[in-house]
């Protein structure tokens, strides 16, 4: 039996629908020619089917809803990290060069003026930076609980940090103040007294302090003032099936899909202070002092101070690759974490602190309460609408 013979005989026992027309001798060339056309137009569709279905599942497989089934959710109050800010006034112009690198903010003004030039002051530094940096601590209380319980310091590229409920933050025994709030509980409130002048941030569990972050996350205090300020939060909930997708398809990472080296979890504030790291290498060829994570040999001297400071409007800067043509910046493209919060400022105020000694002599304390302004009412859903099976079962 010939090839043809074997063609002819696994078409009419085929079961493609309209193949054996095409083979059955009775039927005349004009019929076979019209079930020929019939099963080729059949094919073709079938095939941009399959590549519409795959375009699908690579493209639209999440779909991002809003849910108001709120009875019964466990809202996580944010995380909060209170970093120092200048600490002491300094009077002195040599005060004035430690203080920059204490608290090291992208400009060194005085340290690269004072000690960078030929006739440097008298008791300049000119490496090991992150040492002294580290000589320096916040220092805060709270009254109904010991802060040192539950505020773990956090490396950060604004110095040490001190978090509570942070993941990112380095607690050994992975204590976490229950702070969730729920029908039975009300809106939850954090009540801080900070003994120094400080910048507070209010996060995800998986955010960090960074050098650009946005005023809905930041509140400056100082002594004597007393800080108020209600938020409003929305949570991320995913579909457990979410982990089965591609970071590409669902354009988000969760916290342990790490990709990072300046932090242990990721998130799109640690992947921008990771831009910003892989710049000021490209720039100067070293880094902040303060960058954490960062081998010593790798931070910047003298030397490298002045350069991160003749580019600090560059690097103090993060933008998308799309608006990066005639801007100046870090040009980062960072996906959002797939557990992010979202936070927003519903109330602020501030007046003078109430608080005294025995004395009635003002206490200088600054005295923060952050409230959530209710319990949510709407969180945000990422859902999988084709997953692999989809796809499969899809495909004729």
């Amino acid at each position: 039996m010939g090839f043809r013979d074997v063609w002819k005989e696994y078409m009419k026992n085929s079961s493609l629908h309209g193949a054996k027309f095409i083979v059955d001798e009775k039927y005349q060339y004009s019929e076979k020619f019209f079930w020929v056309v019939c099963v080729l137009i059949s094919w073709m569709a079938s095939v941009l089917l399959m590549q519409a279905s795959l375009d699908a599942f690579q493209n639209n497989a999440i779909s991002f809803v809003v849910e108001t089934s709120f009875l019964d959710w466990k809202t996580h109050f944010p995380s909060i990290a209170i970093c120092e800010l200048w600490g002491v006034d300094h009077d002195f112009t040599l005060e004035e060069v430690l203080s920059e690198l204490a608290y090291f903010r992208g400009e060194s003004y005085h340290t690269v003026h004072e000690c960078g030039g030929t006739d440097p002051i008298e008791g300049c530094l000119f490496s090991n930076y992150s040492q002294y940096a580290q000589l320096n601590a916040n220092g805060m209380q709270r009254r109904n609980f010991n802060c040192c319980d539950y505020f773990f310091p956090m490396d950060t590229e604004l110095g040490t940090c001190y978090t509570v409920n942070s993941i990112q933050t380095d607690n050994p025994k992975k204590i976490k103040m229950p702070m969730i709030s729920d029908k039975y509980t009300g809106p939850g409130k954090l009540t801080l007294e900070i003994l120094t002048e400080a910048n507070i941030y209010i996060l995800g569990e998986e955010d960090v302090p960074h050098l650009v972050a946005p005023k809905s996350e930041m509140l400056s205090v100082t002594p004597f003032i007393s800080y108020y300020r209600v938020i409003a939060m929305k949570n991320i909930e995913n579909d457990p099936e979410t982990r089965d997708v591609n970071v590409a398809q669902r354009s988000c990472r969760y916290p342990d899909e790490n990709i990072l080296d300046v932090h242990k979890f990721y998130s799109y504030s640690a992947c921008s202070v990771q831009c910003r790291k892989d710049a000021q290498l490209k720039i100067c060829n070293c880094t902040s002092h303060l960058m954490p994570h960062t081998p010593t040999n790798l931070h910047c001297n003298i030397t490298g101070l002045n350069c991160l400071n003749e580019h600090y409007e560059e690097l103090s800067v993060v933008i998308p690759k799309w608006s990066s043509h005639g801007r100046k910046g870090v040009v980062c493209d960072c996906l959002p974490s797939c557990t992010e919060i979202d936070v927003s400022i519903v109330h602020d105020s501030k007046d003078k602190g109430i608080m005294s000694d025995a004395k009635g002599n003002r206490l200088a304390i600054a005295q923060v309460e952050i409230e959530l302004s209710a319990l949510p009412t709407e969180r945000y859903k990422r859902n999988v609408v084709r997953g692999r099976l989809d796809l499969v079962g899809e495909f004729p």
